[in-house]
């Protein structure tokens, strides 16, 4: 009897160490073995968070009960989650719970309309374009940040941030607002003023400048002689905007009849710059239009080369020089 008891009571607590080393093992032991990354939309059920995480770590078990125990099922928040090497499921668990996210980085430029961007946009956090486009055309968020949903579009600076993949597109407008008055430094703001520009209007310049020309040396030239054009009241005539004007970027020649578009960002048929950005410049164009270069040229005119630069000219009939070299060039090359 005694010898029973004694058997017994070794295997209980036998049964009992096993038990607490597999408790030590499976919920303080390392559940991750490779570093991994997990996505959790806002869409997404808690069965497909469980399909999604279970090939990336060990110890199931232990997860199914922790994740009980917590309630994860109702509280799991969604985002981007990084699982590191090491982790053990408590920290699993607690990280889905609380919501400690790593932020991923944002990349915008290069885009010209709102559509453009929040297709971009859309690619990169947990939005959809329609979400995002709604953000950025709202009337109501656009007056909140100070700007309306015709000129929202000049705040935007290019550039990767970082966000959490959750962000809402509202609140991706709101933050982009503090990078623009980041960048608008009072060094910044006292170039502008030599300008005689607006910070609107210094957007929307560096936007035809970096529409013209991609050679960041010959930036601060170009916009020199837009500035000098709307000093003298002289229509700037920009090529790029009448691309812009019939939403037309593919267009690869200029003709005479696109120049009667009739539209507000025609800088053919109206005075002045444009009512906003015709895309997002890059800060190269930006830092071009506050460092303009001074000098006497009124027109510019691609070379005939085609090497991206451009020849100046301080007379019309110097220009239209220029002008006839291109053309021919363009006709040989047979380019309509």
């Amino acid at each position: 009897m005694k010898k029973t008891i004694f058997y017994t009571f070794g295997i209980a607590v036998l049964v009992g160490g096993l038990a607490a080393l597999w408790g030590i093992v499976a919920f303080k032991g390392n559940a991750v073995v490779e570093p991994a990354e997990l996505w959790i939309s806002k869409r997404t059920d808690y069965p497909t968070l469980v399909d999604s995480l279970m090939p990336r770590i060990k110890h199931h078990g232990a997860f199914d009960l922790y994740a009980k125990r917590l309630d994860l099922e109702r509280t799991f928040k969604p985002g981007h989650y990084e699982l590191r090497e090491g982790m053990n499921v408590i920290e699993v668990v607690r990280m889905l719970k609380l919501g400690l996210q790593t932020p991923v980085r944002v990349t915008i430029n290069n885009v010209k309309i709102p559509a453009h961007l929040a297709g971009k946009l859309a690619r990169q956090i947990d939005a959809d374009s329609v979400e995002i486009l709604s953000a950025l055309t709202s009337k109501e968020l656009a007056r909140e940040v100070g700007f309306d949903s015709v000129t929202l579009f000049s705040m935007l600076l290019p550039d990767t941030y970082e966000f959490y993949w959750t962000v809402e597109p509202a609140d991706w407008v709101r933050r982009m607002r503090k990078e623009y008055d980041r960048f608008w430094s009072e060094e910044r703001d006292q170039k502008r003023k030599r300008s005689g520009l607006s910070r609107l209007e210094v957007m929307t310049l560096a936007s035809i400048v970096y529409e013209e020309t991609r050679k960041a040396d010959e930036m601060p030239r170009v916009a020199g002689v837009y500035i000098n054009r709307l000093k003298k009241g002289m229509p700037l005539q920009a090529d790029p905007t009448i691309k812009y004007a019939m939403q037309d970027f593919g267009l690869r020649r200029i003709l005479h009849k696109h120049l009667k578009t009739p539209s507000p960002y025609n800088t053919y048929l109206n005075k002045g710059l444009p009512p906003s950005p015709i895309c997002m410049p890059g800060r190269e164009a930006i830092e071009a239009v506050l460092n303009f270069e001074k000098h006497d040229y009124l027109y510019f005119c691609a070379r005939p080369t085609f090497d991206g630069y451009h020849n100046f000219a301080k007379s019309y009939s110097d220009h239209l020089k220029n002008a006839r070299a291109y053309s021919a060039e363009l006709n040989r090359r047979k380019i309509k």
